[in-house]
């Protein structure tokens, strides 16, 4: 990890070049080069220092905006608690992000579902993920980080495209070997720009980016909270539940899943 004398890691910067429209966190700097994460976006990039604006939150502006989010979680939890109980489906979250995690399972928490976070590299995911599914033994399993689409690589279909969707897809294969059924376990995988399409041909239920957006860091979560909370004899809202997230169905797609979640009697 490196400085200079105008930017050190852990600088919340805006990109100059990109009219200032994303704030990233200074994860390494590398002679005249910044290597940036998304602070409230999956987003990996980088960037020139020359190009880089100190980004100064007003007085009394929130940087996280993760208090929108932790409301639409009244939204799922809509349960008759006079007799019956409830036990909502398990969450393995790998996330390739140290501070998005917690966020995640800060907003998991909230939501009152049992979940288990772990931060993992995103290319070490594909090589660890059948040990934490075996100890784990989820309903549904999250895989994200930070990716992005570059467009001097190759096309959109091509894997070698992105920052760390082959890495997402190797996950998702490696899952599938553990479960094949869609139904039995739910998976929720990529981020910003993410190769939607190989996602789910890798066996994801979930994915993003159909239209190869940016997605919000809890988006995820979103999706992977309403499966937990949805009876296990129901599907979920789709079209409602991806128009919960940052950019609706241009960020997130997927399938028509069914919830994960047993209702008992009497409570």
């Amino acid at each position: 990890m490196g400085d200079n004398m105008f930017f050190n890691c852990g600088d919340l910067v805006t990109r100059k070049s990109y009219n200032n429209d994303v704030i990233f966190k200074i994860d390494d700097i590398i002679d005249d080069n910044a290597i940036l994460i998304g602070l409230n976006v999956r987003l990996c990039a980088d960037a020139t220092l020359d190009d880089l604006q100190l980004y100064e939150a007003k007085e009394d502006e929130e940087v996280l905006d993760d208090d929108d989010y932790i409301r639409k979680i009244e939204d799922f939890v809509n349960l008759e608690r006079s007799e019956y109980f409830y036990l909502p489906g398990r969450i393995l979250h790998l996330d390739g992000d140290e501070d998005n995690l917690k966020r995640c399972l800060k907003f998991y928490k909230e939501g009152k579902v049992n979940a288990f976070g772990l931060y993992v590299k995103e290319e070490d995911m594909p090589n660890v993920i059948m040990k934490h599914l075996n100890e784990i033994k989820p309903d549904i399993l999250v895989i994200t980080g930070h990716d992005a689409y570059y467009k001097k690589r190759g096309n959109k279909e091509e894997l070698q495209s992105y920052k760390n969707t082959n890495n997402f897809v190797r996950a998702v294969q490696e899952a599938r070997k553990y479960e094949k059924a869609h139904d039995k376990l739910i998976i929720i995988a990529g981020a910003c720009q993410s190769n939607y399409e190989a996602l789910l041909k890798a066996g994801a239920n979930f994915a993003s980016s159909p239209k190869r957006v940016n997605i919000h860091a809890l988006d995820p979560a979103i999706i992977a909270l309403a499966v937990s909370l949805t009876d296990k004899s129901k599907d979920i809202n789709l079209l409602s539940v991806l128009e919960k997230t940052k950019h609706g169905t241009s960020g997130l797609g997927g399938i028509i899943t069914k919830g994960t979640m047993y209702v008992g009697y009497p409570r």
